[in-house]
């Protein structure tokens, strides 16, 4: 699984700037705001509203700022309609690419986008052209430490339902089928410390890339894309070297 590198990303993640911080809980917002609309204020009764208010307390919103995003989605009209969009297209030396995005303009977000893979050497296909690299699943990891039972863990989560259990040298990484994922979840995280579970993209196939200029142009269409406000979420086939 080395080529998706979740648990790089997530480390990644954990050292951006607090002027990043504060496009995450930008995006985060969005994403309460179509759980809402979806399926509902109550956590409870709505399986990704729960996650996602999971994933805002992981990176420390508030819950006054939480409760805010929820009952602005779900009583006020004037509330911005936020669709979620999915564009495909290739990086440098053929990388293939599946950008998310959750936005309120669609052409402002579609001309974005565009502008990110030009700049950086790639370019946006049509929708679907790069599909047939990547399966969806729901990916679980669990850190690695001196407490931590591998054969425990993969017992437990097989049980749960999970589809496969890899064990890698920082931490443990559970494969479930997606709409299997919150499930899963929910049973393994009553044993054990959860660090991360979301819906993933997975690669079938990896490309490397040999010639510096060209790696250094796609980590910096993959940083500016993770980091332009209307994107949620960024997949690619890059493996990058260790």
């Amino acid at each position: 699984m080395s080529g998706h590198s979740k648990w790089a990303n997530i480390k990644h993640k954990k050292e951006k700037s607090d002027s990043i911080k504060g496009k995450v809980f930008t995006k985060l917002g969005r994403e309460l705001a179509v759980a809402v609309k979806a399926g509902g204020p109550d956590p409870e009764a709505n399986a990704r509203l729960k996650d996602v208010i999971a994933a805002a307390k992981a990176e420390n919103m508030s819950n006054e700022s939480i409760e805010r995003s929820i009952k602005k989605a779900s009583g006020d009209v004037n509330t911005a309609s936020y669709e979620e969009i999915t564009y495909q297209g290739y990086g440098p030396e053929g990388v293939a690419i599946i950008v998310e995005a959750m936005t309120d303009n669609r052409n402002r977000t579609a001309a974005d986008v565009r502008h990110i893979f030009d700049k950086h050497g790639g370019n946006m296909g049509t929708t679907g052209c790069v599909d047939f690299l990547f399966a969806k699943k729901g990916v679980i990891l669990i850190e690695k430490t001196k407490d931590v039972n591998e054969d425990e863990i993969m017992l437990d989560a097989i049980e749960a339902g999970a589809e496969d259990v890899n064990v890698e040298d920082e931490y443990i990484e559970i494969l479930t089928g997606p709409s299997e994922l919150h499930a899963v979840k929910t049973e393994l995280e009553n044993k054990h410390k959860i660090e991360s579970a979301d819906i993933d993209m997975i690669p079938s196939t990896y490309i490397s890339i040999a010639d510096e200029k060209h790696a250094e142009s796609m980590a910096k269409l993959i940083d500016e894309m993770e980091e332009y406000e209307d994107v949620h979420n960024v997949y690619h086939n890059w493996e990058q070297a260790e």
